[in-house]
């Protein structure tokens, strides 16, 4: 069950030009978060609505999370330093579900710092494929690398990588069949051509959905999303029934 807390900030980093990682420390929150869960958080009170950020790691006692500076709630979050505390709801959400076996994780952009506490708790191999426009928007490399058994990077303007998107990489570890299953996470765009991409060689995939929220606890629906669920077409909750979806139970776009 989701609560609210009061975190202290340990450690701040700047990753990129708007990028930012905070660590928090709250032993409660530690022990509830799972991967692909988010934190709803007050940025200043003036600011009637929390922002959702994604959860990037947890360790015994600390959750990091890594965020991108897109408008003043997330450049109020930015400008807050070790020692100042957060005032936050969550762990919320419906994260992945870890398959068994080897999986492959694909992120795109800010979409990557959720897949490092699904890595971390994978039950087997893990292959990683990671999009971002150029070299120096690429972030958390090394601690990927410490805990994947493979990682590819592409990059749109070709100065690091593979010069293109995730897909070309992705379509070739699918057809080692070597992994029992895909979990990505990234901008619609890429999320959907993965999907497309799993669905036409019968590999199962998980996708975590970016949407604008208001509430996070499903009472508001600005999230809400068309999804096929048994049958039945209807409107799920990224904030609830998400972010993590099947991928063959979104109706894509």
């Amino acid at each position: 069950m989701p609560g609210k807390y009061l975190c202290e900030i340990v450690y701040k980093e700047q990753l990129c030009d708007d990028i930012f990682a905070l660590t928090i420390v709250n032993d409660e929150l530690v022990h509830a978060a799972l991967p692909g869960q988010f934190l709803h958080i007050n940025c200043g009170h003036s600011r009637l609505l929390r922002r959702p950020i994604s959860i990037c790691t947890v360790s015994a006692n600390a959750i990091e999370i890594v965020f991108e500076v897109k408008g003043e709630g997330t450049r109020w979050l930015s400008k807050r330093e070790t020692g100042s505390f957060l005032d936050i709801l969550g762990p919320l959400g419906n994260g992945f579900t870890m398959p068994e076996g080897n999986i492959i994780v694909v992120g795109g952009g800010i979409g990557v710092p959720p897949l490092l506490y699904t890595v971390d708790s994978a039950q087997g191999e893990v292959a990683a494929v990671f999009g971002f426009r150029s070299s120096d928007r690429i972030i958390l490399q090394d601690s990927f690398e410490s805990l994947c058994d493979s990682i590819t990077l592409t990059t749109d303007d070709g100065s690091a990588g593979l010069h293109g998107t995730v897909i070309a990489p992705l379509k070739e570890l699918i057809k080692s069949e070597k992994y029992s299953a895909v979990l990505s996470c990234g901008p619609y765009g890429m999320l959907k051509a993965v999907a497309e991409t799993c669905k036409a060689s019968d590999i199962s995939c998980q996708v975590s959905l970016e949407e604008a929220m208001g509430c996070g606890v499903g009472a508001c629906l600005v999230c809400a999303c068309e999804t096929e669920i048994l049958g039945k077409t209807d409107m799920s909750r990224v904030c609830v029934e998400g972010p993590v979806f099947n991928a063959l139970e979104v109706i894509w776009k």
